[in-house]
């Protein structure tokens, strides 16, 4: 059986599938691929050096077909040592027929070559886009693991004109994307709510240290930094000695 591109299928049988799950007749209104954003982050303790820069343009060049962005880092942020200007990534934004192009080897030669591999998570972004998660690069077929010279991630964004979540899901489901099954749904979203909650926590946490740090330091009326019980008692009793005998 002759093996159809994504190009191809995109405009006949796929279109066809979504007019009927979707009860959309006109052809105009289906959800479509709008543009797909590939994005590597630079580590900085792996990376951060001219030559790992370059390799990473290298192979996402040879990946995408395109020649890639350096991002940099708009503000100094000192919790991740980040200084303002500095790379922090390289990003490729793909449309048209070069999307349709990656996509196509993403799905049908890279997505397999994950070794025991069960699937893509369900969960969408709520505005009708996706987002892969691929740890090792040397999956493409592009760049082969023993020419690899350090092994990293990069994050593939799907964008479509998808109105909610349920007409994107269909679409990316059509075109062959690899999702888990159904009964791993529920695990994901407990999963996720699980996540949610700690992250409530720690900023509940966070947020009553900040506010015993503040109370502690907090003027009083005289415009004086209130004292702590043990710091009042050392003062009233070093008064009380330098208090002369009459």
């Amino acid at each position: 059986m002759a093996y159809d591109s994504l190009h191809k299928r995109l405009r006949g049988p796929i279109t066809k599938a979504l007019e009927k799950e979707l009860g959309i007749q006109n052809p105009h209104a289906l959800p479509r691929l709008e543009k797909v954003v590939v994005n590597v982050g630079i580590n900085k303790s792996k990376m951060d050096s001219q030559e790992m820069r370059e390799y990473v343009a290298e192979c996402l060049t040879k990946i995408t077909g395109q020649k890639p962005v350096m991002t940099r880092a708009r503000a100094a942020i000192s919790n991740f040592k980040t200084k303002k200007g500095i790379v922090v990534g390289s990003v490729v934004t793909l449309r048209g027929q070069r999307m349709e192009q990656f996509l196509d080897r993403l799905l049908s030669y890279a997505l397999p070559r994950i070794r025991d591999f069960r699937g893509l998570p369900r969960k969408l972004d709520g505005h009708g886009n996706y987002a892969i998660g691929i740890r090792d690069h040397s999956i493409f077929p592009e760049v082969p693991p023993a020419d690899a010279k350090q092994i990293f991630g990069l994050q593939v964004q799907i964008t479509t004109t998808a109105e909610s979540d349920e007409e994107a899901f269909a679409l990316l489901k059509e075109m062959g994307v690899p999702f888990r099954p159904e009964r791993e749904k529920k695990k994901e979203e407990e999963e996720e709510r699980k996540r949610r909650e700690e992250r409530v926590a720690r900023e509940a946490v966070a947020r009553e240290r900040a506010s015993s740090a503040t109370a502690e330091t907090a003027p009083d009326a005289s415009g004086k930094t209130q004292e702590t019980g043990g710091q009042k008692n050392d003062a009233s009793i070093e008064r009380k000695a330098k208090k002369p005998n009459t």
